[in-house]
């Protein structure tokens, strides 16, 4: 898996929030704020659910990635690095979902 791809759409998504432009989609999510990305972000998961339940490989992939993108969009909107996203895989990683999902009942 190479998530080099993922870093440097983040950057990017950094570079339009912090220098923005009228041109930019990145930018414009940005200044709509919190709400707007979130309820694009909700439109992607369901496409993602529409086109899994289509089974059509490339639709899946396609909406898939629009999907990675925004959520990458909301962790630039929090200042959350993918990294700290990929640390908490890491740390689920070869424990069961059942003893993960005990540990964060305790």
């Amino acid at each position: 898996m190479n998530d080099d791809i993922l870093q440097a759409v983040y950057r990017v998504i950094l570079e339009r929030k912090a220098n923005p432009s009228e041109q930019s989609y990145t930018a414009s999510l940005m200044a709509k704020g919190i709400d707007k990305i979130l309820k694009k972000l909700g439109e992607e998961a369901t496409e993602v659910v529409i086109a899994g339940k289509g089974g059509a490989r490339e639709e899946i992939i396609y909406e898939t990635a629009d999907l990675f993108f925004h959520t990458l969009v909301l962790l630039g909107y929090c200042d959350i690095n993918p990294d700290e996203i990929y640390d908490e895989l890491r740390r689920r990683f070869g424990m069961s979902g059942i003893a993960e999902k005990e540990s964060r009942d305790r």
